[in-house]
């Protein structure tokens, strides 16, 4: 008698290491990254204290179990005072109809930039329009998702528990959405367009929702733009665009938003940003229809130029606005390192500080 058929888990890596069952119904994945950061002020009014911090250090499993699939995410640097190190990505999600659900604690579907890993952000901070201002400190929330995913649209929405990473737990809810299409799409050339919205509904024991604006960089001074006190409510709506053509790169975003406390005025504030690079030896940006982002260009010493325009106002509020202009170079050793340095020039309007940032950034991801 032959002996009967065996099979065997399968191995491999890419970087990361993967382990596949032989009938491929079970997968586990393993990734990480680590961010190592170093920061140098020029100080003006505003006292800031040159450091290094790792500003990111993940862990990261993924797989799928039969139909589902599941990702868990541990950062070990302790970032700050309002999520410190803890988990950032923690949900299970499978095909529902023609989209995927997604149960756990993740990233709302709102903004462009906001949704781009930060393996592959631009410039070395997000802009104020995103959870770096408007949703300071909220950027990973419990909640329930859907997302729909064409070759040239996205439709997304969620319903998540207002809670912040860290903050102790309360019964506000919260809802955002974003809508994508893609109107050219070729080898060479892309065109995004999009919009979102996002509305949180504290109760009386939920932490002020905030827009903080780290005007000069991270580890900087930082100005209040507005704030909802306990038990407030934030309404805000974004449009998107970028394009990538060859080696160019450009991407902007506007959100407006409504800041209202149980009781008194509503502030209302604005943001925008205007991001472009450059690649030198032309790499560009390819474009992940999935979740409606680019990301970074992939090759062996890959180097782009990039600069930003960041402004934030609160206009209830006389002179209540800051602003940044960035500049940088990115130079990708390989697929897996990436080196980053960004100037940056903060102006805040309010207390007529101008102080000045240089950053450099050490990236391993894989």
């Amino acid at each position: 008698m032959l002996p009967g058929k065996t099979t065997a888990d399968i191995a491999e890596t890419r970087g990361g290491l993967t382990v596949r069952s032989a009938d491929g119904q079970f997968e586990g994945r393993v990734s990480a990254r680590i961010h190592f950061d170093t920061y140098l002020f020029d100080n003006d009014i505003e006292n800031s204290v040159s450091t290094t911090e790792f500003r990111r250090a993940r862990l990261t499993l993924r797989g799928k179990l039969h139909d589902w699939e599941y990702t868990l995410e541990n950062d070990f640097a302790g970032q700050d005072e309002r999520a410190g190190s803890g988990f950032r990505s923690l949900f299970m999600a499978t095909r529902l109809g023609p989209g995927q659900l997604t149960i756990g604690q993740f990233k709302p579907y709102r903004g462009m930039e906001e949704l781009t890993s930060s393996n592959h952000i631009l410039m070395m901070e997000r802009p104020f329009a995103s959870a770096t201002g408007i949703h300071a400190g909220r950027q990973w929330q419990q909640g329930v998702g859907y997302l729909v995913s064409g070759s040239r649209h996205t439709l997304g929405v969620s319903g998540f528990n207002t809670r912040a990473a860290g903050a102790t737990r309360n019964d506000g809810l919260g809802a955002a959405g974003r809508v994508t299409a893609t109107p050219v799409m070729t080898e060479q050339r892309v065109v995004h367009l999009g919009a979102s919205f996002s509305h949180e509904n504290g109760t009386a024991t939920t932490p002020a929702f905030n827009a903080n604006a780290l005007y000069a960089g991270r580890r900087g001074p930082s100005q209040r733009i507005a704030t909802t006190l306990e038990g407030g409510r934030v309404d805000a709506l974004g449009l998107e665009a970028a394009l990538a053509a060859g080696g160019f790169f450009a991407q902007a975003e506007y959100v407006a938003a409504e800041f209202q406390s149980a009781s008194g005025p509503t502030q209302r504030v604005n943001a925008h940003y205007l991001q472009g690079g450059y690649t030198l030896n032309r790499h560009r940006r390819p474009y992940d229809a999935e979740r409606a982002v680019f990301r970074s260009p992939t090759g062996f010493n890959v180097v782009q130029l990039t600069a930003r325009y960041d402004h934030i106002e609160n206009s209830d509020m006389t002179d209540m606005q800051a602003e940044s202009i960035t500049f940088g170079i990115n130079y990708f050793a390989n697929p897996a390192v990436r080196f980053m340095a960004n100037y940056t020039l903060g102006d805040n309007t309010f207390t007529g500080d101008r102080t000045r940032q240089l950053a450099i950034r050490a990236q391993l991801a894989f």
